[in-house]
């Protein structure tokens, strides 16, 4: 028995020793990668839960190789609130340097919800040196401030949508509206935060005043607003053939209830986070047809049959979570930030974060929303043709309850019509 007990006890060292000293035997940490994002709302959910999906993917795949290690990730996130109504600023950057200091992760993914969080978050993320790959909060002025100094903010990429080219998809749609129909009277309601302010003004200097349109009127709502009558009141008054919203809260469907139930005489045409996804039907009592809606990506919450990976992802991820994706905006930049990520580390054999830098904006990638490459203010490039760029896609609503995309070309499915009730203009 004494023997017996004494080889046991030698076994035991030699494992340990093996495993102290073999290389390989001894599995290394995990690279962590940071959600910090307002995972209250639908988007911060979906993108969180999409980051999740790749990270799983990767992981049954070995991981990332660096050095002579296959590593694999791990995800931590953290509620920073910024979207919520009321919360301010600095309480939402607390968030996002707890999720640094107590973490410790390699790089973060979706980032801020709010691009006023985002600009004044970007000291935080270039004071500790980590990559952020950002997939919700759009304004481009972060891009403004790489370029202004791109030493110390180099740190900070966008992967989705921003707001200068949502306002190219808009107008894009726009000129599709006015050369079918002859419309040419528009009235703009957007959500008095950043990216939609940003993206009405952009939208009415750089496309409106210079294409025949007249804006008739413009309003913006407080985030949490939920009574758009008086506007929509307006709308009728000036003869508008063309309502442009831009929100991303919740309560902005009731806008589109509201658009029903009086009957405005306007196609709705704009970006209504709500009326994204394909539950968007349902929660409004099948009278959403004709309404016309960007989704920001190719992917998200939407596919197409000319984009096999777009699809793929759709499938997987209603496969994975027993749900289908609803938001329109940020689920497959921040799946596709995972794999930009897990390739860039590759590449770069480290994780140092200025390495992983380098590589990132050497990224040229077929990925889910089309061909991913980073400008010089580190944002995606999107355009009009999936082969050579990020597309968005611009689908309306049928009286059937189908989404059927009509914009951008490359990719669309049908044309643009026009719902009950509103007339083309002679030409």
């Amino acid at each position: 028995m004494r023997t017996r007990t004494l080889f046991t006890a030698c076994m035991i060292q030699v494992i340990v020793l093996c495993f102290l000293f073999v290389p390989g035997l001894w599995a290394a940490d995990p690279i962590v990668i940071g959600v910090p994002t307002s995972t209250g709302f639908l988007e911060g959910k979906e993108c969180l839960k999409s980051v999740q999906m790749a990270v799983e993917e990767i992981n049954k795949k070995g991981g990332v190789k660096v050095g002579n290690e296959n590593r694999i990730f791990a995800v931590e996130s953290i509620d920073i609130r910024d979207a919520a109504p009321g919360v301010p600023v600095p309480e939402a950057l607390l968030g996002l340097e707890k999720i640094i200091l107590e973490k410790k992760p390699t790089a973060l993914v979706v980032g801020p919800f709010r691009s006023e969080a985002l600009m004044a978050g970007m000291d935080i993320i270039a004071k500790y040196k980590v990559p952020l790959i950002g997939t919700i909060a759009m304004s481009p002025a972060s891009e403004g401030k790489i370029k202004e100094n791109p030493e110390k903010y180099k740190y900070i990429f966008r992967s989705c949508l921003n707001a200068k080219y949502l306002v190219k998809y808009l107008a894009g749609t726009m000129g599709f509206i006015k050369a079918q129909y002859g419309f040419n009277k528009v009235y703009i309601v957007n959500q008095d935060v950043a990216w939609a302010r940003a993206t009405a003004d952009i939208v009415t200097k750089v496309y409106f005043a210079k294409a025949g349109w007249e804006v008739v009127g413009h309003e913006s709502f407080p985030t949490g607003t939920s009574d758009f009558s008086s506007a929509l009141m307006k709308v009728k008054a000036t003869g508008a053939q063309v309502i442009l919203p831009i929100f991303d809260m919740p309560q902005s469907g009731t806008l589109v209830k509201q658009w029903n139930s009086m009957k405005i005489p306007s196609l709705l045409a704009g970006f209504i986070s709500p009326l994204a996804g394909p539950g968007a039907w349902n929660t409004f009592d099948k009278k959403i047809g004709g309404a016309i809606n960007v989704n920001f990506e190719m992917g998200s919450a939407i596919s197409s049959d000319k984009m096999p990976l777009a699809k793929a992802f759709v499938e997987s991820y209603e496969k994975r979570w027993g749900s289908k994706l609803e938001a329109g905006h940020g689920p497959a930049p921040s799946y596709e930030s995972v794999y930009l990520l897990a390739e860039a580390i590759q590449r770069a054999n480290s994780l140092d974060a200025d390495a992983i830098v380098a590589e990132l904006e050497k990224t040229n990638r077929e990925g889910v929303m089309g061909r991913v490459q980073f400008d010089e203010g580190h944002q995606v490039v999107f355009d009009m043709d999936p082969d050579k760029s990020a597309v968005a896609a611009v689908f309306q609503w049928t009286e059937e309850g189908k989404r059927i995309i009509v914009f951008p070309t490359a990719v669309a499915e049908g044309k643009i019509e026009l719902p009950k009730g509103l007339t083309a203009i002679k030409q």
